[in-house]
């Protein structure tokens, strides 16, 4: 490690693995893998010992590596299910209701990303808290920015955010003299250190920088695990996450209840306020005077961190004026919810609808239609699953047929549907006779084949036999001969199916807490 790098991560040093296994003759026998072909060699289990103490110098440096392996994977295995976490069942669901189910954009479904594993959680963990000093930083440099610790500091952001804000071109050069005065210039005086001055010693201007570098370039390393650095990361990072979670619950404590309908009345009314503050600025925003906003914003947060301006409302007399302001806005808003939101009292509601099949044989003329079952399909003839050949589904009892989830019965019973001829039109139904008066049943036709040419033949035979009792009479039997062959071709018979339509009302359950 050179004399200029900073320790902000673990080394790459590989770690050597020793494997035990049992010898043919009982005696426990070691194995180390090989360097050459990768296959393992068997040795003595009484030079084991002689290995791991040869091992121990050269893996000195990753003892305390494997360490933290262990106790982090101890940690987690006890935390975490063994099992692998997969998404796979989630993406079954998807796949299968995904017109009900809500997306869920962490889902491995959604974004293709590795699956979690304990060895690799350990792995990134430390190699991320190796590496996180950096944030830290400037997480410190900002706090200390913020909170007045040297003033002329903040006085010095103050002044910067004054020129950005009046001349807001000047927004391009803040990121490249950030680069100039916080990246570069540091290392250049890493490189070309001040000279040190001993009591006794020749005084030395110590203003000048040029000639040759004095010292190694500036690096920045992880921190090497079970270092000061290391467990400083750490510390940060609980600090952050402790912060990063009041902060979460803050806003959603503030956000939710405005915002999650909980209260429609007041729901309903931040969203109302916030569509017309959306148009208004949507037509008026050019016209505000952005600059003066922005400065105002920025000197106005930037006082608030003042030791003085804090002190001022930490006070029990002032933390009360707040939350009483806040209760007042609240009960505001809910008054003007209240008397100028009107919401809709009754519930939703819809029509069901049920179709009752009966079946009988297909060449059984005069036998009697029987009751199948209670379909939610009309099972039409050329319907996807008459022609699959599949067989209809539901229920054989009315009190079976249960309402959609999350809503309930409006109607005490069920109503035959007198309309049955639009239901067939509207589903474009056909091969059927409707029934426009009666029980309304929807019934499937069989079409029986018209007679063979034979047939055909001899009735022209028999006209040609009386064609000596005139024209007259030759017209009037081929009139019946002609209707005699239609009664014969035109549908003979019912199908095998008929089915009708019953509709039942339902409304929307209304939502009870604790259900």
């Amino acid at each position: 490690m050179s004399e200029g790098a900073e320790s902000l991560v673990n080394r790459d040093t590989p770690i050597p693995v020793v494997q035990i296994h049992p010898a043919d003759g009982g005696t426990p026998k070691a194995a180390t893998p090989s360097t050459e072909n990768g296959a393992s060699h068997r040795i003595s289990a009484s030079k084991l010992k002689d290995k791991l103490e040869s091992l121990s110098d050269k893996s000195g440096r990753d003892s305390s590596s494997r360490m933290g392996d262990k106790m982090f994977n101890l940690l987690l295995s006890q935390v975490l299910p063994t099992e692998e976490l997969s998404d796979s069942s989630d993406t079954n669901d998807l796949s299968s209701n995904s017109a009900t189910r809500i997306k869920d954009r962490r889902s491995r479904s959604y974004v293709a990303r590795p699956n979690f594993s304990i060895p690799t959680m350990s792995s990134n963990f430390r190699r991320f808290n190796s590496r996180i000093g950096v944030a830290f930083v400037l997480q410190n440099r900002l706090i200390r920015l913020f909170t007045w610790t040297q003033p002329t500091q903040t006085l010095s952001f103050l002044f910067v955010w004054t020129f950005v804000c009046v001349d807001p071109y000047l927004l391009p050069v803040l990121p490249l003299a950030c680069c100039l005065f916080f990246v570069m210039v540091p290392s250049f005086l890493t490189r070309h250190p001040e000279p040190e001055v001993h009591v006794g010693d020749a005084d030395l201007w110590q203003g000048n920088l040029s000639g040759p570098p004095l010292a190694g370039a500036r690096t920045i390393k992880p921190a090497p695990e079970f270092s000061k650095d290391f467990f400083r990361n750490m510390r940060d990072l609980q600090n952050c996450m402790e912060d990063f979670s009041r902060l979460h619950d803050a806003v959603l404590a503030f956000v939710i209840p405005l915002t999650n309908f909980s209260n429609e009345n007041l729901s309903s009314m931040i969203y109302i306020l916030l569509l017309l503050l959306s148009n208004l600025l949507f037509i008026s925003a050019h016209l505000l005077p952005w600059r003066f906003i922005f400065l105002a914003i920025g000197y106005t947060l930037t006082a608030l961190g003042h030791p003085s301006v804090q002190d001022l409302l930490g006070t029990p007399e002032n933390e009360q004026f707040l939350a009483d302001t806040e209760h007042e806005g609240r009960s505001f808003l809910l008054t003007l919810s209240k008397s100028d939101i009107e919401l809709e009292s009754s519930p939703e509601t819809r029509e069901v609808e049920i179709f009752e099949l009966q079946h009988r044989a297909l060449h059984d003329e005069h036998g009697e239609y029987e009751g199948f079952m209670f379909s939610p399909g009309p099972y039409a003839p050329l319907s996807p699953a008459r022609i699959s050949g599949d067989r209809p589904r539901g229920t054989p009892f009315f009190e079976d047929v249960l309402p959609p989830r999350g809503w309930r019965w409006s109607d005490k019973k069920w109503t035959l549907d007198l309309l049955s001829r639009e239901w067939v039109e509207d589903r474009c139904v056909t091969a059927v006779e409707v029934e426009i008066e009666g029980e309304r049943w929807v019934t499937d036709l069989h079409y029986e084949a018209l007679e063979s040419e034979g047939e055909r033949k001899k009735q022209r035979d028999r006209l040609k036999k009386k064609s000596s009792k005139g024209s007259k009479d030759i017209g009037e039997q081929e009139k019946e001969v002609l209707r005699g062959l239609w009664e014969k071709s035109r549908p003979s018979r019912k199908g095998e199916w008929r089915r009708r339509r019953w509709v039942r009302g339902v409304e929307r359950m209304p939502f009870r807490g604790g259900e």
